[in-house]
C-alpha cells in the first residue's frame, strides 16, 4: 500500500529531487541525440 502510494505522488517526499535529476538527464540525453543527429 505505501509503495503505491509512493508511485502515484512522485512529487512529494524525498522522491522529487529524484525525480527532477531523472528529468534533467532525460532533456540532456535528447538533446545529445539531436546534436548528433543533425
Amino acid at each position: 500500500m505505501q509503495n503505491e502510494i509512493g508511485c502515484q505522488t512522485p512529487c512529494q517526499g524525498p522522491n522529487r529531487k529524484v525525480g527532477a535529476c531523472i528529468l534533467v538527464l532525460f532533456i540532456l540525453l535528447i538533446i545529445i541525440g539531436f546534436q548528433n543527429h543533425f
